[in-house]
């Protein structure tokens, strides 16, 4: 209803599984490694909890797609089962035939000795078998027990069962009853998946609506992306219902933008009175905490009202801290610093709600306005990006990537790129920014990231630390970078119209998955197969192609040197 108000090509914050809203954030990226690792042990108990809605799904849909085909898998999705009632299932699930001894009264041994003949051919034929349990904190206790004996199952090499537990954080409290010690004993791995910082939610968000089709400003400015962490507490479910209705709210009040009354009046609807309430309670101690500082100074009462809540650690942007008098002045209340210009003065702010709001407004702005005309600053941080890479670009290049080709190096370009894009490839980019107010596009180089804070670099080597919330709304998401490019690849760049080109693919995804390089070319479908996989492990979209992007972390994962994004302690 909403979407195409907003620019959107469909609903962006829908709860269906859809594989090309897939966002994997740190926390998701270890807990799917620890499913892996658990896998790979062999035996015992792999423990996966988190909230409700934190992303379980996510990552246990990730790892399925990772489970090799020479691996058995059973799926047990609803748990509230007896111990009979259990074994049944998983015999069914891997098609292990089983019947009662006697008619009418099938019983444990029943199911058990078909469940271990049907382990053992499989280890024999060098297949291992997993099961996997969802909701796993709604098994009893008698029949967790009972999963621990079938771990009992076994060679005098392995055993011949993995059991993967998937379920919400009692399930922790669960396994370390004092009944099942001896289960507790066979956990090799464990991970409990938290929530989303507030830094992570935003990025959330933007992905989700760039996948949808954003291309202009988001409809979430960085306080409201606030309220949203702190009414969801950063649960990827809650963030997308919660989003879905503010959206809703905002197309039929005519906005374009979601404002806060909008987003309360949704998480009334979505969350209850209760959520309400608990929001209430928050805001009347946030303006309490804001009559506290007002009556600390008017300086802290201007940058409460900005929005930013800390002072950077060292107290560095303080109002009547010292700040240099460069190209860009620091921003007082956010910590953004510029580099100075040679000989330049440090000047103290003072400490004055006017001050502190002028030193705040224009930092950006300055650096921006010293760039030189748009075309040369272009050119600039090409040259800037090209030495990274230690390569060579002409100042009279008419094409920085036709001219960087003949070195090794491809470009990458995009003009719907979103932060958590960033933060994945990890490498310099450049940047396309649209000034405050209008004005020319400029172009300059984002050089590292910390935290919630960017290093930008002009023309010049001038540099400027920004928070990103204050250079979100001048990017729309326009970057263009480098990546090494095998010495075989075709010019069309498609790896598979050249067979040396192919054969280093699939050795490099080999490398990649810690496997042995295949001793012949693989077919198309069992190469698609291994890019979709290690594209799903990466937290891309998978399409089972070897796009840039696939490449890109195709060159990290194998240890091919490349600059990386620096992230300043």
């Amino acid at each position: 209803m909403y979407a195409p108000f907003f620019g959107l090509e469909q609903p962006p914050f829908s709860i269906a599984p859809d594989p090309r809203y897939l966002f994997m954030s740190e926390r998701h990226r270890e807990a799917l490694a620890h499913l892996l690792y658990g896998l790979q042990a062999g035996g015992g108990f792999v423990l996966l909890t988190g909230e409700v809605g934190a992303g379980k799904t996510t990552v246990c849909r990730c790892f399925l797609e990772q489970i090799p085909d020479s691996c058995n898998v059973a799926y047990i999705f609803n748990p509230k089962l007896t111990v009979s009632e259990l074994l049944r299932s998983i015999c069914d699930e891997f098609g292990v035939v089983h019947r009662p001894a006697t008619p009418g009264a099938e019983t444990v041994k029943d199911c058990i000795d078909p469940l271990n003949e049907f382990l053992l051919r499989a280890h024999a034929a060098g297949r291992s078998s997993v099961l996997i349990i969802d909701e796993a904190q709604n098994l009893r206790l008698d029949v967790l027990e009972q999963l621990r004996l079938l771990t009992n199952l076994e060679t005098n090499e392995k055993k011949l069962l993995q059991i993967i537990l998937i379920g919400q954080p009692e399930l922790r409290a669960m396994v370390a009853h004092p009944k099942l010690e001896q289960l507790a004993q066979r956990v090799i791995a464990r991970y409990h998946l938290g929530p989303l910082s507030r830094a992570e939610t935003g990025q959330y968000v933007a992905h989700r609506l760039a996948v949808a089709g954003l291309r202009g400003p988001l409809p979430f400015d960085r306080r409201t992306l606030a309220r949203v962490h702190a009414i969801t507490q950063g649960v990827p479910r809650r963030i997308n219902v919660l989003c879905d209705r503010a959206l809703l709210g905002a197309y039929s009040r005519g906005e374009r933008q979601v404002h806060g009354a909008t987003l309360r009046q949704a998480a009334r609807e979505v969350f209850g009175s209760g959520t309400a309430a608990a929001s209430g309670a928050r805001r009347r101690w946030l303006a309490g905490g804001m009559g506290l500082l007002a009556g600390a100074g008017a300086a802290l009462a201007a940058v409460w009202a900005l929005g930013l809540l800390a002072w950077p650690a060292g107290g560095a942007g303080r109002p009547g801290a010292a700040a240099p008098a460069a190209v860009a002045a620091a921003p007082a209340a956010s910590g953004a610093a510029a580099t100075p210009a040679p000989g330049a003065a440090s000047a103290v702010a003072p400490a004055s709600a006017a001050s502190a709001t002028a030193a705040v407004v224009p930092a950006l702005a300055q650096f921006l306005q010293a760039q030189p005309e748009p075309a040369a600053a272009e050119a600039a941080a090409w040259r800037t990006l090209a030495l990274a890479w230690q390569a060579e670009l002409p100042a009279a290049a008419p094409d920085a990537c036709a001219a960087l080709a003949g070195q090794g190096l491809r470009c990458f370009r995009s003009r719907r790129a979103s932060l958590s894009l960033l933060r994945l490839i990890d490498r310099p980019v450049l940047l396309t920014l649209q000034p405050a107010g209008g004005g020319a596009e400029q172009t300059v180089v984002l050089q590292a990231l910390q935290g919630e804070n960017a290093r930008l670099v002009g023309a010049g080597g001038a540099t400027l630390a920004v928070p990103l919330a204050e250079l979100a709304p001048l990017w729309h998401g326009d970057i263009a970078t480098l990546w090494k490019a095998p010495a075989n690849l075709p010019a069309s760049g498609d790896l598979a119209a050249s067979g040396a080109a192919a054969a280093w693919l699939d050795r490099q995804l080999a490398r990649a998955s810690g496997s042995p390089a295949p001793s012949r070319s693989l077919s198309a479908a069992a190469r698609r197969a291994r890019i979709h996989q290690f594209q799903l492990a990466q937290g891309l979209t998978p399409d089972g192609q070897p796009g840039p992007l696939t490449l890109m972390l195709l060159n990290r994962a194998t240890g091919v040197q490349e600059p990386r994004l620096q992230h300043p302690g």
